[in-house]
């Protein structure tokens, strides 16, 4: 028999039901009708795995979840709720429940939820919980209080089987979350299975999430595994979820109450064992609200969220990413960078990086394959980036790509009004030749401030010069 499980359920017909499938299927299991005896049959036996209804007639099983919890933190509690209620389902998650049952459930899904929660129990020992630095985990960089505590999240979440909502800009990290979170579950050594919803024409996402069937439809020539069968024993992750069309959201919902898929053109349903970790850069309440995401089933995958913040957010850890690039692409490429000039340095401090990680990531990247070090000087960096140094955006203005002007002592904005009048050869002549004067003569960086081929300036300066 499997280490027993406390069934705490105070209808007697449904315990009778649950206790029966449980026990056909080998599990040991204590019946509780209440508060008062689940909490002597629980401190009698130490039971791991616990089954409890959050709704008891001499207290809240809420409550009684955390002192099951406090006093033993390995323990694994699948909650049961009414449909009505899913919302407390969703708060015990986050104070450390492993899983809820929706009422009404199947055989199959109680037998599930069960499984895992048995599995989870027998792979804790075996867990990493990470042995990057500070500075790093699971292919994060950052040393800033904010990674600090997603990497704190992750570890704990990952033991769990509960669907993760990632949130965030694009460019924050979202698929490396998700492969973290894999990384360091018990699912470790199964697939993660990435699936870009908003990248698949909407009439092949089904085909894509679910699989098909020869014939099933024009252009079907053989049967297609979909990405919830490759994903079984391992992770689903869902990017771009507020992409999913509607109807395929109702189905994707069935799939996380009943742990089954209907592949297109399929006649019976088939079980696969998948976590789900989804993602989005909206406002996922937002799209609910505005009808184009289902409220029942963000409450579904809403279980533990995470929010990955922007870049702007975490200063602290740009130059230490930055540096992390720098010597990773240098190696790749060939080159001989080591360090960031100190004018750099400011630029990318003061810069707001509205792309996030991911256009830091490629402005080093071009920066490396473009030039050579061993170290990175401003006429180097990407024109958007240099441009907004010089201050052509205004720090106070929507949009900016600056959190607040920067102010180098070379550069003050003019006032256009005084030129109304002047001829345009001659006002484009005293700005390029101001623009190459500012670079202190140097026509390439000029050239790159101004976004035209150097070419176009030498060709410029030769015509001035015969005139």
């Amino acid at each position: 028999m499997n280490p027993s499980l406390l069934l705490v359920e105070d209808t007697p017909s449904l315990s009778m039901v649950y206790e029966a499938v449980l026990t056909k299927a080998g599990h040991a299991v204590e019946c509780a009708f209440s508060v008062s005896e689940a909490r002597e049959r629980f401190t009698k036996s130490k039971n791991k795995i616990v089954m409890l209804d959050l709704l008891l007639p001499d207290g809240d099983g809420m409550e009684l979840m955390s002192e099951f919890i406090a006093t033993q933190p390995d323990v694994k509690i699948i909650v049961i709720t009414a449909n009505g209620s899913i919302n407390r389902a969703v708060e015990a998650m986050r104070l450390g429940a492993f899983d809820f049952l929706v009422k009404p459930f199947d055989e199959t899904r109680l037998l599930s939820a069960v499984d895992n929660a048995r599995k989870a129990m027998a792979n804790d020992k075996d867990i990493p919980l990470g042995t990057d630095s500070d500075q790093s985990f699971q292919g994060f960089i950052g040393a800033s209080k904010a990674m600090q505590d997603i990497y704190g999240m992750v570890r704990n979440i990952g033991r769990s089987t509960a669907t993760v909502f990632v949130t965030g800009e694009s460019g924050t990290g979202k698929e490396l979350c998700a492969q973290a979170i894999h990384d360091v579950s018990n699912r470790k050594n199964g697939p993660f299975v990435p699936l870009n919803c908003g990248a698949i024409p909407r009439d092949l996402l089904e085909s894509e999430v679910f699989g098909h069937l020869k014939g099933s439809f024009t252009g079907a020539i053989a049967d297609k595994k979909g990405a919830a069968a490759m994903a079984s024993g391992g992770t689903l992750f869902l990017d771009e979820i507020c992409e999913m069309d509607l109807g395929l959201q109702t189905k994707l919902l069935r799939f996380l109450q009943t742990s089954t898929i209907q592949p297109v053109g399929a006649t019976r349903p088939s079980m696969v064992d998948v976590r789900i970790v989804c993602a989005t850069n909206r406002d996922p309440l937002a799209e609910v609200r505005a009808g184009r995401f289902r409220e029942d089933l963000y409450y579904r995958l809403h279980v533990v969220p995470i929010h990955l913040p922007p870049l702007r957010d975490r200063a602290d850890d740009i130059m230490l990413i930055a540096s992390r690039m720098l010597a990773r692409f240098s190696d790749e490429e060939g080159k001989s960078f080591s360090e960031f000039g100190d004018e750099v340095t400011e630029i990318f401090m003061r810069y707001a990086w509205p792309g996030n990680i991911r256009q830091l990531m490629n402005a080093i990247r071009n920066v490396v394959v473009l030039n050579d070090g061993p170290v990175v000087l401003p006429e180097m960096l990407p024109s958007e980036i240099t441009m907004a140094s010089l201050g052509k955006h205004n720090g106070n203005a929507p949009n900016t790509p600056f959190a607040a002007p920067l102010d180098n002592g070379k550069f003050t904005p003019i006032n256009v009004s005084a030129f109304i009048g002047t001829p345009l050869a001659t006002l484009e002549r005293e700005f390029i030749e101001a623009t190459i004067e500012f670079c202190d003569g140097s026509i390439p960086q000029a050239a790159r401030l101004l976004d035209v081929s150097p070419s176009t300036l030498y060709r410029k300066k030769e015509s001035w010069e015969k005139t």
